[in-house]
């Protein structure tokens, strides 16, 4: 038996007016993913519990069986384990964006114009965090540089008491005030992110980029915070072996604190420009040596929602169906029996621009128990059937042993 699950992260979303009242899912030319969803178990399942922020991180560790109420710390001990990290139980770990602010003087009257500095390249970022580590770094602070915009701070000896620390892509095109840190125990990192901007304004990579007419990642931004907490093997809990395929630093950092094969595939960026192709075979290479269970992970819906990219969006799921799904069924084929599992993580809203924690469309399809489905996969489709699994971290279960 071989398990594949695609996640396609943000996927899930309202009726658009642009797509004539329908989502991207139900917009989107997905035939692959429409043949496996006739003959497939469809419904609804919550994988943000009420009152849990519904993060790709919760999210994501709802969807792998790990109860976030036991396993969930914050987001970016898992992604400084994904680049190297090696946490003490004393460091505490925050996820920092290089993002693009506008040009007021006073940092408070800023605006974020773009949570991802124009999804500044991973060899451009670099440059420039090598340039604040030049500033910040010291015994209590250091920086680590991750995958284009995605970076770490780790604060030895630090606190989580913190106050609110509001994700970037929360408040794009929004004024930074009343989104800035104020607890008192954050105040050092507020005064880091407005030294960051007079770090970053005059930069020449900054200045080319401005150039070439791209936005440039003129400040750091804090949020994520979290002290590491151990996972249990994914091997133990399930009893197959697994592996992990994604872009994105806290997918690789899930993996592998959770003991499963993380892969790494050229090309891959959590966008539109990702290597499809190339996480396709990964993944059916993972089976072919004798992986039991798969995970692939693609962001690029997720970023169109935060971007308000319609059509974009549409086109992720278009490119995920016929560029990933398809060569993996195909290769399916040679195997005696097989599941599929396609679902979000959470949604993420075009007209909001940011995630929520409504349930969430999933599909599962059993080669050897085939079933009456629906046409099309899609949120409405999904709450058509009836069916709701309202404890999220319980599908994975239901996935692999029923």
């Amino acid at each position: 038996m071989k398990y594949v699950v695609l996640l396609c992260d943000g996927m899930a979303d309202y009726p658009v007016p642009e797509l004539g009242g329908l989502t991207p899912m139900a917009k989107a030319d997905k035939p692959f993913t429409d043949m496996l969803a006739r003959k497939s178990e469809v419904g609804l399942v919550k994988t943000v519990a009420d009152g849990l922020k519904p993060g790709s991180d919760v999210a994501n560790l709802s969807v792998l069986g790990y109860d976030p109420a036991v396993y969930y710390s914050g987001r970016s001990p898992l992604e400084a384990g994904s680049i190297g990290i090696d946490m003490k139980p004393t460091d505490v770990s925050l996820r920092c964006n290089l993002v693009t602010l506008s040009g007021e003087e006073n940092y408070e009257d800023k605006t974020m114009v773009d949570y991802c500095a124009g999804d500044i390249s991973t060899a451009d970022a670099r440059i420039l965090v090598d340039a604040l580590k030049k500033e910040f770094d010291s015994d209590e602070f250091q920086l680590y540089a991750g995958v284009s915009y995605r970076h770490c701070l780790i604060w030895n000896n630090g606190t989580l008491d913190l106050g609110t620390l509001t994700p970037p892509h929360d408040i794009t095109g929004k004024p930074v005030r009343g989104h800035l840190p104020e607890h008192p125990n954050a105040k050092k990192l507020y005064e880091m992110m407005k030294r960051s901007y007079d770090v970053l304004k005059n930069h020449p990579l900054n200045l080319e980029r401005e150039k070439r007419g791209e936005r440039p990642a003129n400040s750091m931004w804090f949020w994520g915070e979290g002290v590491r907490k151990p996972l249990a093997g994914f091997k133990d809990k399930f009893g197959v072996s697994a592996s992990m395929i994604s872009a994105v630093d806290l997918l690789k950092g899930i993996g592998k604190f959770s003991g499963m094969t993380v892969v790494n595939v050229d090309g891959a960026t959590g966008y539109l420009d990702t290597n499809f192709e190339g996480k396709a075979q990964a993944a059916i290479d993972e089976l072919k040596r004798g992986q039991d269970f798969v995970y692939i992970h693609v962001e690029a819906p997720d970023e169109c929602g935060h971007r308000y990219e319609i059509e974009n969006k549409v086109r992720a799921i278009e490119m995920i169906d016929k560029r990933i799904l398809a060569p993996i069924l195909d290769a399916l084929e040679q195997f005696d029996d097989y599941k599929v599992m396609i679902l979000p993580d959470h949604p993420t809203p075009l007209s909001l621009r940011t995630h929520t924690n409504d349930p969430v469309p999933y599909m599962i399809y059993h080669k050897k128990a085939e079933r009456e489905g629906v046409e099309r996969l899609c949120e409405e489709s999904a709450k058509a059937t009836g069916i709701f699994v309202p404890i999220g971290h319980k599908l994975i279960e239901h996935f692999i042993k029923d």
